[in-house]
């Protein structure tokens, strides 16, 4: 009998345009109503909230550990955590500083999920070359997990000044900060993340899920390589997502602006413009996108788990920059209310 996949919602706290009346939501507001989200998300028992990290206009969520300290504050039981961390462009002692505060004011409800980020802004700001992106990460990566095992620090690299003996407080309140590694396509990426043992966050923003099963097993042969118990060696899921009462109010309320969203990008990368052929296409059976109706998507997370060998958890990305905050409201709600408890039935049921 298989675990329960455990769901969840994360955001990048998109500068919102009001579908209906074309008025642009104030970042003051806006923080409102992710407030509101994060507190709507923890009542309807969902297992975690992720909040990203952009440092471009359309985002307000360049300080995402003062964003999850704020929602630490006004939830209970919720886990809150990052998606993802720039680490590359990041000092690792501060990262670790502030997400074990974060951890204290929520009394050990914070995962930690590093990565190198989809947009390169955070390294030009930050004075670093992106050319060393990799580098960078693994790097820094090997001194956070170094301060996350011990208060007590010796550690010297080439991007940052050396540590001797330094204590480095506080400590969280969990025993050590769960650090997953979140990834997008890239086979090293998927094997680093096995040879160190480390949980793994798959960014899957198109194309298939399935897709990712030999990079899965890639991870998977490489724990175990490394001597890994297989139980460390966990996958979660980062996807869009959205609901709604029917498949067209879910598909018609998210795709304008993932419409907007990715237009934008495809002009900044010279790619192919979005078409609602291929929005169609990937929230298909076994497209990459969680929009649906709750049946709809409660059968797409229990087939994706299947397809690439079981997976622990999935966040569905739903805020974009056409959506009506009371529309993301209730997508959360129906998310909490009706596919967490279609996910455990189909999971928990004879086959």
């Amino acid at each position: 009998m298989a675990d329960p996949v455990l769901l969840g919602v994360d955001s990048f706290v998109a500068r919102v345009t009001d579908p209906s009346s074309g008025r642009e939501i104030g970042p003051e507001e806006r923080f409102e109503h992710l407030l509101e989200e994060i507190a709507l998300a923890d009542r309807v028992g969902l297992h975690s909230y992720g909040i990203g990290e952009h440092h471009r206009s359309e985002y307000y969520d360049a300080a995402p550990p003062v964003i999850l300290a704020a929602a630490a504050a006004r939830t209970e039981r919720i886990r809150l955590r990052s998606a993802v961390t720039v680490l590359s462009a990041a000092d690792p002692v501060r990262v670790f500083q502030e997400f074990a505060t974060i951890d204290l004011i929520s009394r050990g409800r914070v995962d930690l999920v590093v990565g190198r980020g989809s947009f390169v802004e955070a390294f030009p700001l930050f004075g670093l070359a992106f050319e060393d992106y990799d580098e960078l990460f693994t790097e820094k990566l090997d001194l956070l997990l170094k301060i996350n095992e011990s208060p007590v620090v010796t550690w010297s690299g080439k991007h940052r000044p050396a540590l001797t003996d330094q204590p480095v407080y506080p400590r969280p309140a969990q025993e050590r900060l769960p650090i997953w590694v979140g990834v997008g396509g890239t086979p090293e990426s998927f094997a680093r993340a096995g040879l160190l043992g480390l949980p793994l966050m798959i960014a899957i923003i198109g194309g298939e899920p399935k897709q990712f099963a030999p990079l899965v097993d890639l991870y998977r042969r490489a724990g175990e390589h490394a001597g890994h118990p297989p139980e460390a060696l966990r996958v979660g899921l980062h996807c869009f997502g959205f609901l709604g009462d029917d498949v067209a109010k879910a598909t018609n309320s998210f795709y304008p602006g993932w419409e907007e969203m990715f237009t934008t990008v495809a002009a900044e990368r010279g790619g192919m413009p979005p078409t609602r052929r291929a929005f169609d296409a990937m929230r298909g059976p076994d497209g990459a996108f969680f929009v649906g109706d709750p049946r709809t998507v409660a059968e797409k997370v229990l087939r994706v788990s299947e397809q690439l060998g079981g997976v622990e958890r999935i966040n569905l990305q739903m805020t974009n920059p056409r959506l009506a905050h009371e529309d993301l409201l209730h997508s959360i709600e129906l998310l909490g209310t009706q596919v967490v408890p279609l996910v455990e039935k189909g999971q928990t049921s004879p086959s």
